[in-house]
Order: C-alpha cells, then structure tokens, then sequence
C-alpha cells in the first residue's frame, strides 16, 4: 500500500528541494502559481498555514484522478519584525529598506507547512529567532548586489555566504530559517512513509 503513495512538493525552490531531500523520501515537485497575500483578519501563524495549504491544495487539484495515494506538501516562509511580516521586496530600494530595519536586531522566521492526503490536511508552523548583527549602508548594498535577495522574505537568505558576518545568534531551528522546518515535517510525514522513512 505504502509503495503507491507518492508525495509531491508543491514548490519548485531549490532550497525547499534541498531541505525535503533530506528527509530521504523520494519526492517530485509542481507547483501553481496562487494569491500569496496575506489576510489581515489572520495572525501570522495563521496565514503561514493557509497560504501553505492553499499552495498544496492548487497542486493537489492540477493531479489526474490516477494520481494513486498523492500526498501533497505546501510551505511558506515569512519574516516578522515588531509583529508585522515582511514579505519579499519588490526591488533593491526596497530590499534595502527591509535589511536596514532587520539589522542590529532580532527578529522572527515563521514557516507554515500543510500535508494533504486522503482528503485530511496536517497543518503546523515553526518559529525561529534570529539575530542580525549591525551592517553598514555599504555592506547592505553590497549584499543585494551580490546575493540578489529578491525572492526571499525578509530580503535575506541566511545561508548566503555574504550574511555569514552578520549572523549573531539563532534560536529554533535553522533549516526553518531557509525555508522548511525538516525535523518537524519529518515527523509528520514519517506515519505516512513508514517504510520509507525507517531505511
């Protein structure tokens, strides 16, 4: 039974990929473009898990009725600094804005996560703390030129080589901070793999 289920992630991030790939259950990828905007009406935990969802379920739908046992996983990853997330920034100007607020301080990295199979949906989020140590104008523009962030919440991607300098402390998970918090969807996928999952 557990040899037809085939779970799908429903990104095409290379970094998600990577951080899945570590769990070491075989996986493929698709995505669909969705409305990622936030609902004001919701806490950010909230809206990490239902855009999370919400990327699972536009996948989940795209899968011909053959699919077999489809298990479905959607992310989403945001930034949150004095309670207000910061999504990806529109250009440099606005990367720049982004990374001069987070630096010299701490700030939170939240990442929802939903697993869809058998019309049941398993939602859940982590939360890590981070530490940005004091960057100057230059260091900022350098990095945007170099690292191009614009496709990362909170204008940064903690595993860039640029941002190793200025990295002062982390608490909670770090692979949360790149974009999926493994041990976490690990321990949710493990029941549904369970062959897989004790190789």
């Amino acid at each position: 039974m557990t040899s037809r289920r085939k779970l799908i992630l429903a990104s095409q991030s290379p970094r998600r990929r990577e951080l899945l790939a570590m769990t070491g259950i075989p996986f493929e990828t698709a995505s669909v473009e969705i409305d990622e905007t936030f609902d004001p009406a919701l806490t950010v935990e909230k809206n990490v898990m239902a855009i999370s969802k919400q990327k699972a379920e536009a996948v989940m739908w795209t899968l011909p009725q053959d699919a077999g046992e489809a298990i479905v996983l959607g992310s989403d990853t945001t930034v949150v600094l004095d309670g207000a997330a910061l999504g990806k920034p529109g250009d440099a100007d606005h990367a720049f804005e982004m990374l001069s607020a987070l630096q010299g301080r701490s700030h939170e990295v939240l990442t929802g996560f939903c697993i869809l199979h058998d019309g049941k949906a398993i939602t859940d989020y982590a939360r890590t703390i981070v530490e940005i140590g004091a960057m100057t104008p230059g260091e900022i523009t350098r990095y945007i030129e170099v690292m191009k962030p614009f496709d990362k919440a909170g204008s940064y991607g903690i595993q860039d080589p640029l941002l190793a300098c200025f990295v002062t402390g982390i608490d909670g998970c770090y692979y949360n901070v790149v974009g999926l918090p493994v041990s976490k969807v690990y321990a949710a996928l493990k029941p549904l793999f369970p062959l897989d999952a004790n190789r």
